[in-house]
C-alpha cells in the first residue's frame, strides 16, 4: 500500500482538496447538495478499487507472458450498498488463464483492505483561535 500522506482541505460548500505526493484530487458532492466540481468519496472509493483491479490483472498477465490486450473495470453500488464490480478482459486467453486473473481481481489490495477486518484510528487535533475571548487578555 501506499506510504505517502493524503491531505484533505476543506474548500468552497463541500468541495474539498486532495493532496497525495505531488498530486491534486477533488472531491465533492453533486448538485444541489453542492457544486460537482469532483467525484463523490464513494465514487473515488470505486476508483481506487477499479484502478488497483485492473492494475493488478495488467501486472499478473504481464509477468506471465499473457495475450492480455485489455482490461477494463466498471463498478458501482447497488441499492444495498454493495459494490458491483464488472471485469472485461479482453485477448488471446485460455480459460484457465481467465479464471486466474479474476482470482487476482479479488485479492488487489483495495479489494482486501474493504473486505477484510479493517480499522480506522481517529487521532483529533484541536486547535483555537489565537484571539481571547472578549473581554479576557491572555495570560503572560
Amino acid at each position: 500500500m501506499s506510504v505517502r500522506t493524503v491531505s484533505v482541505r476543506e474548500g468552497r460548500r463541500l468541495a474539498r482538496s486532495i493532496a497525495v505526493g505531488p498530486h491534486i484530487l477533488t472531491a465533492d458532492e453533486p448538485d444541489p447538495i453542492s457544486t460537482d466540481t469532483g467525484p463523490t468519496p464513494g465514487e473515488l472509493l470505486l476508483a481506487a478499487l477499479g484502478s488497483c483491479t485492473s492494475m493488478a490483472v495488467r501486472a499478473y498477465a504481464d509477468r506471465h507472458g499473457w495475450q492480455l490486450h485489455h482490461v477494463d473495470v466498471d463498478l458501482d453500488f447497488d441499492q444495498r450498498g454493495q459494490i458491483i464490480k464488472n471485469i472485461r478482459l479482453a485477448g488471446d486467453l485460455e480459460p484457465d488463464q481467465t479464471e486466474r486473473l479474476l482470482a487476482v481481481a479479488g485479492r488487489c489490495p483495495v479489494h482486501r483492505l474493504l473486505t477484510g477486518d479493517v480499522s480506522v484510528v481517529t487521532v483529533p487535533t484541536i486547535t483555537t483561535s489565537s484571539r481571547p475571548p472578549q473581554g479576557h487578555a491572555l495570560p503572560n
